[in-house]
């Protein structure tokens, strides 16, 4: 029996004994009823034998050792580039990936379990504003995208037949309530409710350094989201505890085939990227990842490549350093496929990694962590000044070693890749980084356009008037600034 199957607190008990863990009822007959039977919910929701087998899995397998691994690039039939690329062949991409939206095979998953912690935010970091003319937050630019698509999609289509590109946004547990009420307040930047999904990754509990599971306060576990790899095992998870619809299965329903995910702090995605589709479309790939061109050596980011025979992601101080500054003909890094977390899935290959049987071959990742916590018996609170204990997390890049049809497409960091992720005023992957590079690409679609911006002047094109820089026609030749809507 899993403990999910039962609210009984004698059963529970019973469980969690069963796997060593029983230490977390210390305090429970000492809580009052309200605290007690909210603790008992959160403990039902937990499989400690899994988290057993987790940790074990965690702490016992040896490290990869980057001296004994044969590290290789990515072989040319699996990898490809929009930069300076022939123009047909971006718009067979383009188009390709076009027909898939049109026929409403193509949804997004959004990655949005993180708060804004690190950028002195209290909500999650989709809600953030970079200061933009519009004053639009990540969330808003993001789904007026989507909405931009599927307009330019049933134009092509020319047949009155709506498209739908449904949305999957995975958020957490600390920030499913903000994120659900701050796209009812915006009525969900113009898409249709019922084609916005929400649905929560796993939590795993902190454990100290013989596998115990930490106690936060007397009646709650020490919980933190699982990873962005934690995507795997949402997907096939139950939306609501009164249904067994999951992700996937919604997905099945509304008759998709390609799905992309990236992470919502990229404020220049390309949401549904239909040339990316459609390159991941003609390669027959199963998964597929978008990269931006590592330029330097030594520049801190994991690259793309092909380890013991394997696809994934190596950490540049995996790379001999001999082998980091290795260079093509055209001057170009042999090891450059920069990893942004955006990728391509075809629905079967999600079906394969989502199932339970899939998640055991996952490597978990061990973070030495201060956790704060109770201790036993005393019941006393901690806050540790070194780190204590460890969490554990799955990373969404971790599928790569087991797809044997990888298409990885190298794109324009200029254009496509922007993150978040920085205080205000750190100068990188800041609110000022974003806010500039945005204006910037908005200002080279409109001198591409032909549409004059006055000097020392800003433009922001809204997503209701362009997806990518087409359709500014009707402003050729006139002067603009400022945000420009539909």
């Amino acid at each position: 029996m899993s403990p999910a199957s039962t609210n009984s607190h004698a059963e529970l008990k019973t469980i969690y004994k069963e796997a060593g863990q029983d230490h977390v009822f210390t305090f429970v007959d000492a809580l009052p009823e309200n605290e007690k039977a909210a603790f008992v919910e959160q403990l039902a929701t937990l499989d400690p034998v899994r988290v057993n087998r987790i940790f074990k899995k965690a702490t016992t397998t040896p490290p990869i050792d980057p001296a004994t691994s044969k590290i290789e690039p990515l072989p040319n039939a699996q990898f490809d580039t929009t930069i300076a690329a022939d123009p047909a062949k971006c718009k067979l991409w383009y188009e390709t990936g076009m027909k898939a939206i049109c026929a409403n095979s193509v949804a997004v998953i959004l990655l949005a379990g993180g708060q804004g912690t690190r950028l002195g935010f209290d909500k999650p970091k989709g809600c953030y504003d970079v200061g933009l003319p519009s004053h639009k937050s990540l969330f808003q630019i993001q789904g007026e995208r989507i909405t931009k698509l599927q307009a330019i999609a049933e134009k092509i289509n020319g047949d009155g037949k709506r498209v739908v590109i449904p949305w999957f946004v995975m958020v957490s547990g600390p920030t499913r309530k903000d994120t659900e009420e701050f796209f009812q307040q915006h009525k969900f930047f113009g898409l249709a409710k019922e084609n916005v999904i929400f649905f929560e990754q796993g939590t795993l509990p902190a454990m100290d350094k013989d596998g115990k599971v930490f106690l936060e306060k007397k009646g709650s576990l020490a919980l933190s989201p699982d990873g962005n790899g934690g995507i795997y095992r949402a997907l096939r998870s139950p939306l609501s505890p009164n249904t067994q619809e999951t992700p996937l299965s919604k997905m099945v329903s509304y008759g998709i085939q390609h799905i992309h995910l990236y992470c919502v702090d990229n404020i220049l995605v390309k949401v549904a990227d239909p040339t990316f589709i459609g390159y991941c479309m003609t390669k027959n790939a199963d998964c597929g990842a978008k990269v931006v061109r590592k330029e330097m050596p030594d520049e801190p980011v994991g690259v793309i490549c092909r380890r013991n025979g394997a696809f994934g992601v190596v950490e540049y101080s995996e790379i001999p350093t001999a082998m980091t500054e290795l260079r093509s003909p055209d001057g170009t890094l042999v090891y450059r496929a920069g990893n942004i977390a955006n990728h391509y899935y075809s629905l079967s290959f999600l079906n394969h990694i989502s199932t339970e049987s899939f998640e055991s071959q996952l490597p978990y990742h061990v973070a030495h962590k201060k956790i704060p916590h109770v201790t036993l018996p005393a019941g006393e609170s901690v806050k540790p000044t070194q780190p204590n204990g460890i969490k554990l997390e799955l990373f969404v890049f971790d599928v790569f070693p087991f797809t044997t049809k990888l298409a990885v497409l190298e794109v324009d960091r200029k254009s496509e890749f922007s993150p978040l992720k920085n205080k205000k005023g750190t100068g990188a992957d800041c609110e000022e980084t974003c806010r500039a590079d945005i204006l910037r690409v908005c200002k080279q679609w409109a001198k591409e356009a032909g549409v004059v911006v006055p000097e020392g002047k800003e433009v922001e094109f809204s997503p209701s008037v362009t997806y990518g820089g087409e359709g500014l026609e009707a402003w050729k030749g006139k002067s603009v600034k400022g945000h420009i809507s539909a």
